[in-house]
């Protein structure tokens, strides 16, 4: 029997500690879930929460030492995750202020800046926001409209709102709490410089609005009621000219402007590529939601009885129905892959984007730094439409139960919806994923000649057909839970589909095309390479480590059931792609089928494995009271049986 604390460490990872500090510090009673509350008094009590998560250290972790800070990048991630297993609106205010507001300061600031804000920013002194998102401009932050014009004379910038559309919106903390915004415009000097962020202070300290600044509040919205949301218009607000977070681009007294990078558009993807922990942390954060609906769901159906079965005293459990386990079971599989990837990914950011490092003006470039991003924004996409879809399916799979806000289903649907627009839309980070895809394929064609390109394309079609053939023998002779095959497989498919997404935008190349048409008539293709690239990741990802033989035969059956019900979703590019013939794919179902009957008894085990503290599930359904009514139910049947 396979070992509870074991598998805890398993899904821990590497900050175990960060995360078992947190499970102790938000036990306290009053990080418990918010209840009834209308929008007003949950804000409110996320705003306290707030204050309480500053008192703990929370807020310390991702920033420098020298101000105060623990110099731990990955641990803040983790920390973050942590909060989701709660009131997710208190885990996205704590992303706005320390996240995004105190991380943008950190990333794109100098030292200066860092003196002067960071320790009031990570004590919560300074409650802040991050004005990025405008309503004509959305996922297109390069042309954001909102202009910040520097007047030499006065040695300040000019913030000014020119339009309706360029208002601010949707901003965390923007509504109620914040009192000074790091406001995203463009540079304009005698000329414009593209898109830097700025620091402009929106209240004073009695809460009220400063001059030119006007403050909206978003409403009601789907969910996370306790985010004060909120637009922000600027009428020609002026700030002094250090208000500019300076790393990448500066401007002088006499309005010279100066950057230590050329190129604009290298520049500005350098500067949003530190803002990268946000999304890491979205990714996260829609994880720990999903499992915690995973956990209510399974104890649910690990319990609740219904039908009897010819020839049984009792009721069929409803994971003892396939239909139940293929409804959960699949998605279970797959929120371990997520896992293990998002620990590869929180790994890769901790090394990359060091807190320390970003405080002394390293600036992460190159092409690990791009493979970060790519990553990250791939993850973001697949792991929230994840969240969503497994969200939901836990609804139904706890019938009417299910649909009780006191079993929490209902609004961690809603708070999590909104997790697949922010932070980038999905349908966007999966094209940027591509993109860089299709770079990597360029540059390995970039240095060959004619002759070499002919070569080079006859060697792909040879190459396709031994490929092919390869994966068809071994499928036709293996077991189909190989993971080897599954990954022979995985590789082959995101192979084809990039060489012939390549091939379809050659045509943008041609004399008189449309090079946006030929895109846009291709995006099908682009969003599916990006899909298969994440899949791919995700099972390599997957790595069993180091653990007792019952564990590691566990995870492998885990592993092999993410794979194939991945390989099931997509059997119609297998089978018509000649990557697996009819009989084969029948068995991947068959296969499918087995594995969820294999690991329906280890179910409440995997979903304990997340760690999640019994008191913060906060679910009558996930904390025994259907176990109860059952032993009730059949106790009173056995009394009266006996009568």
């Amino acid at each position: 029997m396979s070992d509870p604390a074991e598998l805890r460490r398993v899904f821990d990872g590497q900050w175990a500690e960060v995360r078992e500090e947190a499970r102790k510090a938000l036990r306290r009673p009053e990080f418990g879930l918010a209840g009834d509350l209308d929008r007003d008094a949950h804000r409110q009590r996320v705003w306290e929460l707030l204050q309480q998560l500053a008192t703990v250290g929370h807020s310390r972790l991702g920033f420098p030492t020298r101000y105060g800070g623990l110099g731990d990048t990955g641990g803040s991630v983790a920390s973050f995750e942590m909060l989701g297993y709660g009131d997710l609106s208190l885990m996205v205010k704590s992303g706005v202020q320390w996240g995004l507001f105190g991380g943008a300061i950190q990333a794109l600031g100098t030292e200066r800046h860092h003196e002067r804000y960071l320790p009031a920013v990570m004590s919560l002194e300074l409650p802040g926001c991050f004005a990025m998102t405008e309503t004509g401009h959305g996922s297109d932050v390069q042309h954001l409209r909102t202009t910040a014009t520097y007047d030499p004379q006065a040695r300040e910038f000019v913030v000014e709102t020119p339009h309706e559309a360029a208002r601010k919106d949707y901003i965390g903390g923007a509504a109620r709490d914040a009192r000074l915004a790091v406001v995203f415009a463009q540079l304009v000097t005698t000329e414009n410089h593209g898109v830097h962020a700025f620091l402009v202070p929106i209240r004073d300290q009695d809460g009220n609005p400063c001059p030119g600044v006007r403050i909206g509040d978003c409403g009601g919205k789907a969910g996370l009621d306790g985010v004060d949301n909120g637009r922000l218009w600027f009428d020609r607000v002026r700030i002094p000219r250090e208000n500019l977070l300076n790393r990448y681009g500066d401007v002088a007294e006499d309005g010279t402007y100066s950057s230590p990078i050329e190129n604009p558009g290298r520049r500005f993807f350098t500067m949003l590529g530190t803002l990268v922990r946000g999304r890491v942390s979205v990714a996260g954060g829609a994880g720990s939601a999903t499992q915690t609906a995973l956990a209510i769901a399974v104890r649910y159906g690990d319990v609740r009885r219904q039908f009897a079965a010819p020839g049984r005293d009792r009721e069929v459990a409803l994971l003892d129905y396939l239909a139940h386990q293929r409804a959960l079971l699949p998605a279970l599989a797959k929120t371990y892959a997520l896992r293990f990837a998002q620990e590869d990914l929180v790994r890769t950011l901790h090394e990359l984007q060091p807190a320390d490092g970003l405080a002394d003006g390293n600036a992460p470039d190159g092409v690990e730094q791009r493979e970060l991003e790519a990553r990250a924004a791939g993850l973001k996409a697949v792991a929230t439409w994840h969240a969503s879809a497994t969200i939901q399916a836990c609804r139904e799979a706890c019938g009417g139960a299910g649909y009780l806000t006191e079993n929490r289903l209902p609004q961690l649907r809603a708070d999590t919806d909104v997790f697949t627009t922010f932070e980038g839309d999905n349908r966007v980070l999966l094209q940027l994923v591509a993109k860089g895809l299709l770079t990597g394929y360029r540059d390995q064609l970039g240095d060959l000649d004619a002759l070499g390109m002919v070569r080079f394309l006859a060697d792909q079609v040879w190459d396709a057909v031994t490929e092919r053939t390869s994966v068809l023998r071994r499928f036709g002779e293996g077991d189909l839970r190989d993971h080897e095959w599954h990954l022979a497989l995985f590789e082959d498919r995101e192979k084809h589909v990039l060489e012939g997404l390549a091939k379809r935008l050659r045509k943008a190349g041609e004399p008189d095309a449309d090079a946006f048409a030929v895109f846009n008539d291709a995006q099908d293709h682009v969003l599916r390479l990006a899909r298969v690239h994440v899949e791919r990741v995700l099972l390599e990802a997957f790595v069993v480590p180091d653990v007792s033989d019952d564990l590691r035969e566990l995870l492998e059956r885990v592993r092999a059931l993410y794979a194939l019900s991945t390989i099931e979703a997509d059997l119609a590019w297998f089978l018509g792609h000649g990557r697996m013939t009819p009989s084969r794919a029948k068995r991947v179902t068959s296969t499918v089928n087995e594995l969820c009957r294999e690991l329906r008894p280890h179910a409440s085990f995997l979903v304990d494995g997340f760690g999640i503290p019994e008191d913060w599930l906060d679910a009558p359904i996930a904390q025994g009271e259907e176990q109860r009514r059952q032993d009730a139910m059949y106790s009173h049947d056995e009394t009266v049986a006996v009568g």
